[in-house]
């Protein structure tokens, strides 16, 4: 519940909001990524979730030379969406049951979060572009495909083994 509501005047305004926000989610995923990873019996895919947590971080550290670029701080803003999906996503850590089911329940919750950042990612850089910041562009652009690329890989995972596995 928002005890306050956004007013926002320009572009640059909700670019802004909406980088905090983005920040927030990346913040949160580098808590939820290992939990993730520890509880996949498929070591593809506790690989894929270990590597992904790698790049997380590094997606925070370009998100913090981002707002530094502008002569900001990096800062947060709580990010309701992504809390949601990593609620899903705990639920399916807490699940009982076949490991391959529950692996491929896990894939499907990161799925659902590499959709979500994909759209924010895309979403972002092009206000960038719109607002004239070829570089902060340049810089979503790169995390936006690093998004695809992690998506590409549990759909990889999912399709050469988990949900045959647990289809059984």
């Amino acid at each position: 519940m928002h005890f306050f509501s956004h007013s926002f005047n320009n572009l640059n305004e909700l670019f802004m909001e909406q980088l905090k926000d983005v920040y927030d989610c990346e913040n949160r995923l580098i808590d939820a990524l290992p939990k993730m990873a520890d509880a996949a019996s498929s070591p593809e895919l506790r690989s894929a979730f270990t590597q992904h947590l790698s790049e997380t971080r590094e997606h925070c550290r370009k998100l913090e030379s981002m707002f530094r670029a502008m002569n900001m701080e990096p800062e947060r803003e709580t990010c309701d969406g992504i809390k949601g999906l990593i609620s899903e996503g705990d639920e399916m850590i807490d699940a009982k049951g076949d490991a391959s089911t529950r692996d491929a329940a896990l894939i499907a919750a990161a799925q659902k979060v590499e959709h979500y950042e994909m759209a924010t990612y895309g979403t972002l850089r092009t206000w960038a572009q719109e607002l004239n910041m070829p570089e902060c562009a340049a810089t979503l652009q790169g995390i936006l495909e690093e998004e695809e690329l992690a998506d590409q890989k549990l759909s990889q995972i999912a399709e050469s083994r988990v949900n045959a596995m647990a289809h059984h």
